[in-house]
């Protein structure tokens, strides 16, 4: 690991560390009460080995998958963790090199051949599941944005293998957040399909099995890279950022997958939105140019569409995302403001405003009662140097009624994504706590934190024995709790 530790590094840099350390069923300190009611097991997904024998991964995005487990309950909590075990991870464990071509890293320099087999369908992807987790039925997935989700183990986080869908609607390129629909409760996500006839692909997955039913597609000239998109009682959202590729060059230039996308701000934002009764397009809506990895949520609002996203002015920040400017400090970060999209689906016409000045990412809200519905408040990470020289630093709680804000923050700490779990009973939309995991620069650890969501206040805090890199989702499932 020469080359990292020889770069002059950033106080957050060790959340950019790999980890190779796996705990199993190790009750953690706990420092505060947890409440009585919180009961069931958070699982976290996210990146974790950057580098082989001989050479790194270039991007964040492409570290190998690690899950990790807090089984909370009775007032304790116990924690697992253990790297999936993929083609990818095997290659870089057992024959120490990266073997397969990842967001922003390409084995093979020379990648030609390796480019054109993939998009002629001679390539078999292999699956890095680092994103997010789903569960379907009773199955367990880990997701990344390649149509090849991993099951595991719930409870022991074995991966149980590669787990391909019983079904003919094939695509190259998916989003790791299938939402719920929140009329009928079945999966809702999309594939792009890119060739010399382009699509989007909206499909749907009824009650546990992985046969995905195709709703409706959208031709499409040149494919937008994105994230996720948004669902309403309804309707489906896709906001098209001018953040674009040519099937072409991608299969001629020979280079990862990110580097053959190209800003053009020129198109603006397309808004695409799709009735999920019977996949027509219910009208393309146009706006100014942005850039977003998340939606926060959308909903119908009389004649109108609201869709709520965190954006960026423009997509540097997936440049900025890239470990050596990351651990080095060399660049500015740019940070996403919670902004509002209001389309009026009948005149067309697209109204833009800030829901506060404060930045936001990795947002989330109360899901099972508001996703899909006219809702109040979104939790997420923030970063207190407007400067964007520092990387996420405090956690947000904004009221997207008032623009009003509540901040958690503590000294050389980086909290990750926080999860919204409810309180039984709970009468209000905040009732419940928020789960984070901290990296601790300063005592070089992580923790789970709980935090009140209403008040924002301190409730608890879990002490892993190790830091764990920066991760991206996970889900709390009260169902899940065992024996710990």
């Amino acid at each position: 690991m020469s080359f990292i530790e020889t770069t002059a590094r950033t106080p957050y840099a060790l959340g950019f560390d790999s980890l190779t350390h796996e705990v199993t069923n190790q009750n953690l300190p706990v420092d505060g009460t947890l409440p009585e009611w919180l009961t069931g097991v958070l699982l976290r997904n996210g990146p974790a080995t950057f580098e082989a024998a001989t050479a790194g991964y270039r991007h964040w995005f492409d570290g190998q998958a690690m899950l990790h487990r807090f089984a909370v309950g009775g007032g304790r909590v116990c924690y697992t963790n253990r790297a999936l075990d993929t083609p990818n991870a095997r290659a870089v464990r057992h024959d120490g090199r990266i073997g397969f071509m990842e967001f922003a890293t390409d084995p093979c320099q020379a990648g030609f051949a390796r480019i054109a087999a993939r998009y002629t369908g001679k390539f078999k992807v292999a699956a890095n599941p680092n994103v997010n987790i789903t569960k379907v039925g009773g199955r367990f997935l880990a997701l990344t944005e390649t149509p090849l989700p991993v099951e595991f183990d719930p409870e022991t986080l074995q991966t149980l293998g590669v787990t391909g869908y019983d079904d003919d609607v094939s695509g190259h390129l998916t989003t790791a957040h299938p939402h719920r629909d929140p009329a009928s409760g079945d999966l809702i996500n999309y594939v792009t399909r890119i060739s010399r006839k382009s699509e989007y692909r909206v499909y749907r997955l009824r009650g546990p099995n992985l046969k995905r039913e195709l709703v409706g597609s959208v031709p499409v000239s040149r494919p937008a890279y994105m994230h996720t998109f948004g669902i309403c009682d309804g309707y489906m959202v896709l906001a098209e950022f001018p953040f674009v590729v040519s099937p072409l060059e991608m299969l001629l230039r020979g280079v990862p997958l990110i580097e053959n996308y190209r800003w053009r701000p020129d198109r603006g934002t397309r808004f695409i939105v799709m009735d999920l009764r019977d996949g027509s397009v219910r009208g393309t809506y146009h706006a100014p140019a942005f850039f977003a990895f998340h939606h926060i949520n959308a909903f119908v609002d009389g004649d109108d569409l609201v869709v709520d996203a965190c954006a960026y002015d423009d997509a540097r920040i997936i440049d900025a995302l890239y470990l050596d400017k990351l651990r080095a400090g060399r660049n500015v970060v740019p940070t996403p403001i919670p902004t509002r999209y209001r389309i009026d689906l009948d005149r067309g016409d697209v109204t833009v405003r800030r829901l506060t000045d404060e930045t936001l990412e990795l947002p989330r809200i109360a899901y099972d009662a508001r996703n899909g519905r006219d809702y109040r408040f979104v939790y997420g990470v923030g970063v207190r140097n407007r400067l964007g020289t520092d990387f996420a630093n405090q956690l947000v709680k904004a009221d997207v009624t008032t623009g009003g804000t509540r901040l958690w923050t503590a000294d050389g700490c980086y909290p990750g994504e926080p999860v919204f779990v409810a309180a039984p009973g709970g009468a209000a939309e905040d009732d419940g706590v928020l789960l984070s995991v901290v990296l601790d620069s300063r005592r070089r650890t992580s923790y789970l934190l709980v935090l009140d969501a209403r008040t924002f206040a301190e409730v608890a805090r879990a002490e892993v024995p190790h830091p764990i890199p920066f991760g991206f989702h996970g889900q709390f499932h009260p169902e899940s709790n065992q024996e710990q």
